[in-house]
């Protein structure tokens, strides 16, 4: 597969807030730079098909299928775009080891954070194409959650860009990230 971005062996890894535009974003960024998007909900609606969201076998299955992602990746020097929503059901801890399988084998991770306004967030949630992911599509419950302390997550790893996505279109957002890349291989 051949890429716009070229080597090292590097994920991009996209985060942001409950519909900042990370799988739209990747979307547009995969068929920009022809790397497989590996979007979170792939392995969230894996694990949801077995078990409730947030219990512990949940969990362990997704941290499993994401650890398993990243080391099988790395171990084939196979770049990729990873979207991730941070929230408490995920052990901290398992961000550092997904790194560290890529950095094992000289790979990099691109930590590229979106934001955008909480009315954005509320406004976007109830979008139709969110529920064809599973995603949470009620703004309520969004709210309910979010006052529960459901969406805290420690800091990740500094970002190499980050992207209002109030300000920019998916298109837009998929250039911009998709330069920072390129020159943060090339300078590396």
């Amino acid at each position: 597969m051949t890429s716009r971005v070229r080597n090292p062996m590097h994920v991009i890894f996209i985060h942001g807030p409950a519909a900042s535009g990370k799988h739209t974003i990747g979307s547009e960024l995969s068929q920009l730079t022809k790397l497989p998007l590996f979007h979170n909900h792939l392995a969230v609606d894996a694990a949801k098909a077995l078990f409730s969201f947030g219990s512990p076998a949940f969990n362990a299955m997704r941290a499993q299928i994401w650890r398993t992602a990243f080391r099988e990746a790395a171990a084939e020097r196979i770049s990729f775009i990873f979207t991730f929503h941070p929230e408490a059901t995920v052990e901290p801890p398992l961000i550092d080891e997904l790194v560290e399988s890529v950095c094992e084998v000289g790979g990099r991770v691109h930590f590229v954070a979106l934001t955008c306004a909480p009315t954005t967030v509320l406004r976007r949630i109830g979008e139709p194409s969110r529920a064809s992911f599973g995603k949470l599509t009620d703004a309520a419950l969004y709210r309910q959650l979010e006052s529960q302390g459901a969406f805290a997550f420690p800091n990740l790893p500094a970002a190499l860009l980050t992207i209002n996505t109030d300000e920019h279109t998916a298109d837009e957002s998929a250039q911009k990230i998709e330069d920072a890349v390129r020159i943060a291989n090339r300078d590396g």
